[in-house]
């Protein structure tokens, strides 16, 4: 049976974007594909806002994540870990046979400005990495105020996952500093997995040309010289392509201003709703994200046998995460739902647990 997805990603599709899927195929290296790459990657640059390199990769987020960590890190990578995606960003860093300390924080809390220029202080780190918006924990990061950290280390690169809040707030790329700005497309853009956005400022492509032992299916120099010619090094997911055209003509039809004020709506409603029924946010709420709620489960309900109510009645439900399995539980309110989306969602809640009405 088909479920209405209201876990961390996927989120639900549009038909709309379905129906751009099934666009007959075009050749990769065709005028027609090379046209619609410019169109794609110039709307991307306005909700990025950046002039300067957007690139299309055909993985998971965490393909160019560690892409990133082989292009950009030289001498020694600080890698600022507050919940389960940073904890493994670190650990891949690892595996890339790079030298990295784990700046940690405790799950619920938020990366700080303060710890970030602590350790850079060091002078021991030439990149950092951190995740704007931990999916596991629910919690979103003061980017901005890390960002006016990272002016004063011009020599670290910046390198930030965004994989599950951009284009759901602004996030202005170049007016950030970001060096590596990541992001995949399931979450926030509400498409089907696989297809990754990256940038790469002019900072971190020198700093790519110089780094041996890139690899090749993320080098970042490769995805520049490809760019220029409006093209990707490798074969792209084309169809992911002409969905993420769709939604961006989607998107802007809809207004940045608008799709971001609509996004802190759903949160604000969704954290008032649980707290009218008791439950806590594992958050601080000045720290909460806007994309996805993660509550306690102030209640001790039984979130498994909620899960599997939900499911036998069509909605997918998250009983937490990892170490938080059972303690938390999220629920995402991102790409394009809206507030009716909500609603059913809790009226499906309320007619399995008839006590939290």
């Amino acid at each position: 049976m088909y479920k209405k997805l209201f876990i961390p990603g996927p989120v639900p599709v549009h038909p709309d974007i379905l129906a751009a899927m099934a666009t007959p195929m075009i050749g990769h290296r065709t005028k027609e594909y090379a046209e619609m790459h410019e169109r794609v990657t110039s709307g991307l640059q306005k909700i990025l806002a950046t002039e300067g390199k957007v690139f299309l990769a055909t993985s998971s987020a965490f393909g160019v994540m560690e892409g990133a960590i082989r292009n950009l890190v030289g001498k020694r990578c600080a890698n600022f870990c507050n919940g389960a995606f940073s904890d493994k960003w670190h650990n891949v860093t690892l595996r890339c046979g790079k030298q990295a300390d784990a700046i940690r924080f405790d799950w619920g809390k938020p990366v700080t400005p303060e710890a970030v220029e602590q350790a850079l202080s060091t002078g021991l780190y030439d990149s950092m990495t951190m995740i704007h918006n931990e999916t596991s924990t629910g919690v979103m990061s003061p980017l901005p105020e890390i960002a006016e950290v990272m002016r004063k280390f011009p020599d670290v690169m910046f390198i930030v996952d965004t994989v599950s809040s951009m284009s759901a707030l602004k996030i202005p790329v170049d007016e950030l500093g970001i060096d590596s700005c990541i992001f995949g497309v399931q979450k926030a853009f509400a498409l089907p997995p696989g297809l990754t956005i990256f940038t790469a400022s002019d900072k971190a492509l020198q700093r790519a040309s110089t780094m041996e032992g890139r690899g090749y299916y993320f080098d970042f120099t490769e995805f520049a010289a490809n760019d220029a010619k409006h093209n990707t090094p490798s074969t792209p997911c084309i169809s992911q392509i002409f969905a993420m055209e769709r939604q961006l003509e989607r998107i802007f039809a809809e207004g940045l201003e608008t799709r971001w004020a609509r996004h802190r709506d759903m949160a604000e409603y969704t954290r008032q709703w649980l707290a009218d029924r008791g439950f806590g946010l594992f958050p601080d709420r000045e720290y909460c994200s806007l994309t996805l709620t993660c509550a306690r489960n102030s209640r001790g309900v039984d979130l498994a046998g909620l899960k599997k109510g939900l499911a036998e009645i069509g909605f997918a439900f998250d009983d937490g995460y990892g170490k938080i399995k059972g303690e938390t539980f999220r629920i995402a309110h991102m790409g394009d739902m809206t507030r009716h989306d909500l609603e059913e969602l809790f009226s499906a809640i309320i007619s399995i647990m008839p006590d939290l009405a």
